[in-house]
């Protein structure tokens, strides 16, 4: 497993198609904290349809910010190539067209981070980490989807410089 430092104490690692019910788990619980009330299970679906080796996941693994007696970072990090700890947060690109331009450019289907490792500067570093990454693919723009009501996010991503290009907007409609 190829680790590669994020930020102290937090390794970002890509993932696998293998990992399908890991990143429905994810997927759930990104929507769970929006809509606790709420069902989830036909998100498997969207990963079913969408998840592919041209749709990019990585993972990001938590292994403490103590660096001492027992080793560096890195060799925490692959000591134990059969047992990697529990993943944090995750990151799921997918591609899309500008229908302005008419250009291929990633777009994030999911970013996750746990409850308890958010405000630690995850997110942020995710968000840098795909640019580069977005950047060296040679694309120009990231595009992405947000509820208006995850003001959290919704901060991340004006600070980091993303704009709203476009509102996505729905009408429930009543079956007579």
């Amino acid at each position: 497993m190829n680790f590669e430092l994020l930020i102290p104490g937090y390794y970002i690692r890509r993932g696998s198609t293998l990992e399908r019910s890991l990143l429905v788990k994810f997927m759930q619980r990104t929507y769970q904290d929006i809509y606790p009330e709420q069902d989830f299970a036909h998100l498997a679906r969207t990963v079913e349809q969408y998840f592919s080796k041209d749709t990019p996941l990585w993972w990001v693994d938590f292994l403490g910010e103590d660096v001492g007696e027992q080793g560096s970072q890195e060799d925490k990090a692959t000591s134990s190539p059969f047992s990697p700890p529990s993943p944090v947060a995750c990151l799921w690109v997918g591609n899309a067209i500008d229908q302005v331009t008419g250009t291929r450019h990633p777009h994030i289907f999911l970013l996750y981070v746990l409850p308890e490792h958010r405000r630690r500067g995850v997110g942020t570093a995710l968000m840098r980490y795909v640019e580069n990454w977005a950047i060296q693919r040679g694309d120009r723009q990231i595009g992405l989807q947000v509820f208006k009501s995850n003001q959290a996010a919704l901060n991340l991503y004006n600070q980091l410089g993303y704009q709203t290009q476009s509102l996505w907007m729905l009408k429930q409609l009543d079956s007579h």
